[in-house]
């Protein structure tokens, strides 16, 4: 026997219709491409998004066609988010810090029929037009006034695209696993993956993340996403802001320490996130400037692991908690945060530290587990080690236009991260399948060392890799960026780690270099460091 309730469906225009009814004086605040500040209210962004919808049809844009972004995260960006999904197209948001091959393999794998982009990425589509068959055209997000110099065709302009338009549109009636949004992997090893989210799954993914032990967002939060709208969707926060209320601070392209700090304290921003090198910037700026966040209770870290020396520095000179999160794009992207507990917050500094350097729980609507090389579950000690799979129905289970599923069997999907779980539900990821250290018969885990390392106050940056060794196989080379104006040798650093990991996994051997490669997203680029320096210890005698 089933229910009888209604099959009323989950619709991501719906969101923003929420808000600019019950949230309609609400502001969204933009840091704009082209200089100043805008700042408009939920119902502004309704209409604006309706007189998009209106365009995009007069365009011929039609259900299911993709609609391309490289852009900021600004206000002109989230109306398209409503807008694009909304009509019943597919919101394909970009990243531009892509090589140029991957962004072209993108654009054609997705056959995107529009691209809309800011001025700062501009260049991008001149550089590379040529190599997209299926776009039919181009539009500018900036207004006549700031229109760049192109010989281009069909090249428009964003308000005077909207102008003349309706601000009356119907939205659409479909089923809610219809595709909303596109996303791809960095694709640091082959050509980017395509993940394509639902209505349905956003929504869900909405509500996981705004619950209390998610990301607790409500309508008395001003949040500040430094994530990038082009990186996982903001990682999900334009959809969860307007399910509650939230006001909404868009940074733009102005990701430095004094342009956040004048943000965050002019609009008096409590919430934030970020990856941890945005963060350090932001720290680095304050302590030369002798400022102290006042308004901010929290701050959410992703992308990659939170040093504890970070989680200490925002508790002890700002009074903010930090939230550590973990997700992927293949999870749109939340799977567990390390939420302020009142049983976390009891806890003695030093210990709270410890657990919030985890990456935490899932929120409800994530399942997950560790598994052996043989397939067996692994003990949740918080000690053993195993392959993290993952499941829930905001997580992908086969990639765009690809006939395979992405699953193990059972449903599950691999991660590619090696992880505990303690006897709480906490999760630690000890590093990436392919990072982790094997020496001797036992793993080291690269994370840990780096997030020790970084603790120094000479580091600015730490990276470790697996090189090789006659005897163990494989041993911890520690790559260094230093802090400018500061040294360290190798003797006072590898004090500094002794007790704070094992003695067996310090590194044997710490090399100073002036910069460390990264991944679009942020992430180091270790296969190549690998490569380049395999032989390092075999070539110094060790």
């Amino acid at each position: 026997m089933q229910g009888n309730m209604q099959k009323q469906g989950l619709l991501i225009p719906d969101l923003l219709e929420h808000a600019a009814q019950y949230h309609g004086s609400t502001e969204i605040v933009s840091r704009l491409v082209e200089g100043g500040i805008h700042r408009y209210t939920y119902a502004d962004a309704l209409l604006r998004s309706k007189k998009l919808a209106n365009a995009l049809a007069r365009l011929g844009v039609q259900s299911g066609d993709r609609v391309g972004t490289l852009a900021w995260n600004t206000f002109r960006h989230f109306e398209l988010y409503y807008a694009v999904s909304g009509a019943g197209a597919i919101t394909h948001t970009i990243n531009p810090r892509l090589f140029p091959e991957q962004i072209t393999y993108i654009v054609n794998h997705a056959q995107d029929s529009y691209l809309f982009v800011d001025l700062t990425f501009f260049p991008i589509i001149e550089k590379l037009h040529n190599h997209w068959p299926c776009l039919k055209g181009v539009v500018v997000l900036t207004d006549q006034d700031n229109m760049p110099e192109t010989n281009l065709t069909n090249v428009m302009c964003y308000e005077d695209l909207i102008s003349d338009e309706s601000d009356v549109f119907e939205w659409p009636e479909f089923e809610d696993e219809q595709a909303a949004t596109l996303c791809y992997t960095s694709g640091t090893t082959g050509n980017p993956k395509g993940v394509l989210y639902s209505h349905r799954s956003t929504i869900l993914h909405a509500l996981g993340s705004a619950q209390r032990e998610g990301l607790d967002i409500d309508s008395e939060s001003t949040v500040l996403p430094v994530v990038p709208m082009f990186h996982v969707c903001a990682w999900g926060v334009p959809y969860a802001a307007p399910m509650t209320g939230a006001k909404i601070v868009f940074p733009g392209a102005g990701m430095d320490g004094a342009s956040l700090t004048e943000l965050i304290q002019t609009e008096k921003a409590d919430l934030l996130l970020g990856v941890p090198t945005v963060w350090l910037g932001l720290l680095n700026y304050l302590d030369q400037q002798s400022q102290v966040l006042e308004s901010v209770e929290r701050v959410v870290i992703g992308g990659s692991a939170a040093p504890v020396s970070m989680i200490q520095a925002f508790d002890e000179k700002h009074d903010a908690f930090v939230i550590h999160a973990w997700g992927m794009t293949e999870m749109s992207p939340l799977g567990t945060v390390c939420a302020p507990t009142r049983a976390l917050k009891d806890l003695p500094k030093t210990e709270r530290y410890a657990l919030q350097s985890k990456q935490g729980r899932p929120v409800f609507g994530v399942q997950l587990k560790i598994i052996d090389d043989e397939g067996k579950e692994c003990q949740r000690d918080g000690v053993e080690f195993g392959r993290l799979l993952v499941k829930g129905p905001w997580i992908a289970g086969q990639y765009y236009l690809e006939d395979s599923s992405a699953l193990e069997i059972g449903g599950w999907f691999d991660t590619g991260d090696v992880a505990t779980i303690d006897p709480q539900g906490y999760m630690q990821i000890v590093d990436r399948k392919k990072d982790v250290i094997k020496s001797g018969g036992e793993w080291i885990s690269s994370i840990e060392l780096e997030n020790v390392a970084v603790g120094h106050p000479s580091v600015q940056e730490a990276c470790v890799i697996g090189v090789l060794h006659p005897k163990w196989d494989e041993r911890p080379l520690l790559l260094l960026v230093l802090a400018e104006g500061k040294s360290c040798d190798d003797s006072e650093l590898l004090e500094f780690m002794s007790g704070k990991v094992a003695k067996w996994s310090l590194p044997d051997a710490i090399l100073v270099v002036d910069t460390l490669p990264h991944t679009a997203t942020g992430k180091l680029m270790k296969k190549d460091l690998r490569e380049e320096y395999k032989n390092f210890l075999i070539d110094m005698g060790e």
